[in-house]
């Protein structure tokens, strides 16, 4: 297996990847920027309004997960674009999915949040 990457090697390279695509989402992402914009507000919101660990850790993870959907997203659609820039039902299919899952990802901070805080 001479040349493959193993141990830490692999951890560097694979971080300094992850950062790349977060470069990558800021720059080119406006849904992503908005979305991260929001965490860097509601996420200290959700650790002083939390009254236990595990509500802090709810309400803070539900909007990770919007971040994570989003970047998830956003992969999708450029592999999609890679593909061919002519409609076809699938690629309609394909984004409109990945936008669903970010919408669902909001609804799901929404509820979280509502249940925590209105209780």
């Amino acid at each position: 297996m001479a040349g493959k990457d193993t141990g830490f090697t692999h951890l560097f390279r694979a971080l300094g990847y992850s950062i790349k695509g977060l470069k990558v989402a800021f720059a080119h992402e406006a849904a992503f920027r908005h979305e991260l914009a929001l965490f860097i507000l509601l996420a200290p919101l959700g650790a002083w309004l939390g009254n236990s660990g595990t509500e802090r850790a709810l309400l803070i993870s539900s909007l990770i997960l919007v971040l994570i959907v989003e970047l998830i997203n956003s992969a999708i659609e450029a592999a999609v674009d890679r593909h061919g820039t002519e409609w076809h039902t699938l690629s309609g299919q394909a984004k409109d999915l990945g936008s669903a899952a970010v919408m669902v990802a909001n609804i799901n901070v929404i509820i979280i949040w509502a249940l925590i805080l209105l209780d």
